[in-house]
């Protein structure tokens, strides 16, 4: 039987506010994605008028998560994801990419709106041999979020922590460092942290657009500077090429233009 569970926190008792823009719903616009309401769509076409390469961005970033999990799975023998800020379910889900691979890969997403919930419920289903679960937890409550992934995931074997695009959702700096620490701290030797980010300091175009989206009562994301996000993975021991605008991380032919240079970050590093 495919091993799919979800594990009910406080979004399962909210409604879906289709009112307000809301950051995984206009995301999955830009990808292309179903799962949005007109608000997004307005919110999403506001900011690409400003902005028009946030989409770039957006499958970016995504060829940039496909990239790490396949390292992950065929050379650093993980099986095992904690995928925390997973968003909306579009294509090449961290599963997806992982039990292509390593059928038996457990994953476990976390996230906290309803939406998502949703959706994952419907979705994320697993391979037989492998286990994918969801479970409905705060980024801000790395306590909830590591209580319930036991349940799925076992802590004593090397791990995957998943951070896409979710800490800039944290608005301290300091928070979003302890958060880490917090998280990592779980998991064994041979785990690894993968982060990519929204960046400031590489294109005020893009600054312009992620402020005045801030500004316009969706929940706010904070872009950070190359040296912060470099600085989440402190104690770690970081892959070649290190932190870098997301294209040039390990380019391959499928992914967009390995010359071009975003305001999107992140890298991998491994747990000694």
């Amino acid at each position: 039987m495919t091993d799919h569970a979800t594990t009910p926190g406080p979004a399962a008792h909210q409604k879906i506010d289709t009112s307000v823009p809301h950051s995984a719903r206009i995301w999955n616009y830009w990808l292309g994605g179903k799962d949005n309401y007109p608000v997004d769509e307005q919110a999403g076409d506001a900011y690409t008028a400003v902005f028009p390469g946030i989409v770039t961005i957006a499958r970016s970033s995504r060829a940039f998560l496909r990239r790490n999990i396949t390292y992950l799975v065929a050379e650093a023998g993980i099986r095992q994801f904690l995928d925390v800020g997973t968003g909306l379910p579009t294509a090449e889900n961290t599963h997806e990419v992982a039990q292509r691979l390593a059928p038996e890969a457990r994953i476990v997403y976390v996230d906290n709106d309803p939406l998502v919930l949703a959706h994952a419920r419907a979705l994320l289903y697993s391979t037989p041999e492998g286990a994918t679960a969801y479970v409905d937890a705060n980024v801000l409550d790395p306590d909830r979020i590591l209580a319930a992934a036991t349940d799925t995931l076992d802590f004593s074997r090397p791990t995957a922590l998943i951070l896409s695009n979710i800490l800039g959702h944290v608005a301290d700096y300091d928070q979003a460092r302890s958060i880490i620490t917090h998280l990592m701290g779980a998991l064994p030797s041979g785990s690894y942290l993968s982060i990519n980010d929204g960046s400031r300091g590489v294109d005020p175009v893009f600054e312009q657009a992620q402020d005045a989206y801030n500004e316009s009562g969706a929940v706010p994301y904070n872009l950070r500077t190359v040296d912060e996000i470099t600085s989440f993975f402190d104690g770690l021991e970081l892959l070649d090429p290190g932190v870098v605008s997301v294209p040039l991380w390990r380019p391959d032919s499928t992914g967009p233009a390995a010359e071009e240079v975003i305001a999107e970050h992140g890298g991998l590093a491994r747990k000694p």
